[in-house]
């Protein structure tokens, strides 16, 4: 991945304008985007949509947020300590959590955890198993979640979303978990084996180091990686209520988020602005949602979980400095 070979420490060392430039850059992909998918949507659907919204349901989105990021604090924390690793406190963790969601980083939230991991004094290595620990710990219970749901929409014969959907999710998560648990076996002959082979060697530690989570003094790193998830469905489950005045079954907004995320926002420049905006929609509407609907309540999801968090990602960056200093 991009992100086990650049200075993270660049990453923070942005000065007032460069981060007034990403985040201008940021509100204009998410703007252009808007736009792109309201046209593509029909102007007056999206018009009708914002004319009879139901703003009490955004209460119950912004509460779901904030649970949303006090969950990754707790798994982020875990991650830190877990393989006789480091003690990182919660405001720390917090920090890290807050900037690394921000849209002032081009090379994605994780370059960012990179940086905050090093500052707890482990080595650069042991930095790079963990912020892929930490990819690894978001996907482990997200694709598995997407899994289950499919098999059972393929199981009950349901005709929405297509095969096309959930056969992928059905078929290539076990397939998937099968393959890692078999070569994370194999990781020590890959080590120090020159940079391809040593950067496998990583993803494979990683993949160990998501192992020793479920273990039960490391449990709370998969329960807080849990409620986050719990905290992020719901928000847009609470927007698409604003909007559509219903929301699809559990199984169907599984898969529709877990399709719009296939690369999660910590792994995206700007913190995905734009692409999540452009790829979630799509994926809702193709489990019935309203494409008009889905495209203002991916909009507000994100106001809530990318745009309101921007302050707190500002003090993030500087906490990371102020440590650096």
């Amino acid at each position: 991945m991009r992100f086990l070979n650049i200075e993270s420490k660049s990453q923070i060392d942005k000065t007032h304008v460069e981060s007034f430039v990403f985040l201008v850059a940021a509100s204009l992909l998410a703007l252009a985007t808007l736009f792109a998918l309201s046209e593509v949507a029909g102007f007056d659907d999206v018009w009708y949509r914002l004319q009879h919204v139901n703003p009490i349901w955004f209460v119950v989105a912004f509460g779901a947020e904030i649970v949303a990021y006090l969950g990754y604090v707790m798994g982020y924390r875990e991650v830190s300590r877990v393989e006789q690793g480091p003690e990182m406190n919660h405001g720390r963790a917090a920090a890290a959590v807050a900037a690394g969601f921000g849209p002032f980083v081009t090379q994605g939230g994780f370059a960012l955890d990179l940086h905050a991991f090093k500052q707890t004094g482990i080595s650069d290595r042991e930095a790079r198993v963990r912020v892929l620990g930490l990819g690894a710990l978001e996907y482990a219970l997200l694709a598995p979640a997407a899994c289950i749901a499919s098999i059972q929409l393929l199981a009950s014969g349901a005709h929405t979303p297509t095969m096309g959907l959930t056969l992928p999710w059905a078929i290539a998560v076990p397939v998937g978990f099968a393959a890692a648990a078999w070569a994370v076996g194999h990781r020590a002959r890959f080590r120090n084996k020159g940079y391809w082979k040593d950067g496998l060697a990583q993803a494979l530690d990683s993949i160990h180091v998501l192992r020793c989570l479920f273990a039960r003094r490391h449990l709370a790193g998969p329960l807080g990686a849990a409620v986050y998830w719990f905290g992020e469905i719901v928000c847009l489950w609470a927007c698409l209520h604003a909007f559509a005045h219903s929301a699809p079954n559990v199984e169907l907004l599984l898969i529709g988020y877990a399709t719009g995320y296939a690369l999660t926002r910590r792994t995206l420049p700007l913190g995905g602005a734009g692409a999540v905006e452009a790829l979630l929609p799509f994926a809702l509407s193709w489990t019935g949602v309203p494409l008009a609907a889905a495209v203002l309540a991916v909009f507000t999801y994100r106001v809530f979980n990318f745009w309101l968090p921007v302050l707190p990602a500002v003090f993030g960056l500087r906490s990371l400095r102020a440590v650096e200093a």
